[in-house]
């Protein structure tokens, strides 16, 4: 895999995309989210995670019935809007051109803004990926999103989406990965890099798996940092790849936020790799 160079910013489609990113999954009550707190706690959370340099936020309409967009709307309110990066997501069952067009306007509605990244959440296996992909391209024209993309594809279902396109392109693709769950790395990782695609990595520290591994705190001694810092630093060192934890609590996202801004050698990059393999 690519490796990249810069510590704070990707800098792809057209702007500049933090290099760690916050995900809202199981932010803002209802069936997804069991760990409910209360709204204003969790814009704080959002807040503080903005302040500090993550200004891609990762939501979808599904999440808390899209109450977690209207918290995210609450929560960029005041920072320049040009600076965050908005990622929204439509549920398969909305992937009817009608149906996309809707949701879409509805998420920004919540939002209070534009969405820019708009992916499809699932592959609808019931519509065909040209009437969504139609659908993406128009809600370009219509200035409700600025860019589009897939999540949880292969590179198959890729290149069948872009086969529709007319006008625009894939922009990005969101999946699961992570040092524990790579199998993206022999195919849709390097695609997209080839691509200039962006590649949104969910999942990345397996719901806190890593934050006692002893080898990883091993090598964090070296650099002051804890080993979600570690593991988080492994991410920011795949060329186009953002990871997006889970913006819990404010001290996860003051800990995540420490991974950005510096490196690991190439050697320890390496190592930990190996390890995990």
């Amino acid at each position: 895999m690519n490796l990249a160079k810069d510590t704070k910013y990707i800098r792809s489609i057209n702007g500049k995309v933090s290099v760690i990113g916050m995900g809202t999954w199981g932010i803002g009550g209802g069936y997804w989210s069991p760990d409910y707190s209360g709204d204003d706690e969790w814009v704080r959370v959002l807040r503080e995670g903005i302040g500090l340099g993550m200004t891609l936020i990762d939501t979808a309409e599904m999440y808390g019935g899209g109450h977690t967009e209207e918290i995210v709307g609450r929560s960029i309110r005041g920072f320049p809007r040009e600076e965050l990066f908005i990622v929204s997501k439509v549920w398969p069952n909305h992937a009817r051109y009608d149906d996309v067009l809707r949701s879409a306007r509805a998420s920004a509605n919540r939002l209070g803004t534009y969405i820019d990244l708009y992916l499809l959440h699932w592959p609808a296996p019931d519509v065909p990926i040209c009437e969504t992909m139609r659908a993406m391209e128009r809600l370009v024209d219509d200035g409700v999103i600025r860019f589009f993309g897939l999540s949880n594809f292969d590179v198959r279902g890729i290149e069948e989406a872009r086969s529709c396109l007319s006008k625009y392109d894939i922009a990005a693709v969101e999946n699961r990965y992570s040092l524990l769950h790579r199998v993206d790395e022999g195919s849709v990782i390097p695609y997209v890099q080839r691509n200039g695609m962006l590649y949104l990595a969910y999942t990345p520290i397996e719901k806190g798996a890593f934050s006692n591994n002893g080898f990883l705190m091993g090598i964090g001694k070296k650099y002051g940092k804890t080993a979600i810092q570690v593991v988080l630093n492994w991410y920011v060192g795949i060329d186009n790849l953002v990871p997006i934890p889970k913006a819990g609590r404010v001290e996860h996202v003051r800990e995540n936020a420490g991974a950005m801004g510096w490196r690991l050698s190439r050697d320890d990059w390496k190592l930990i790799s190996d390890h995990f393999h």
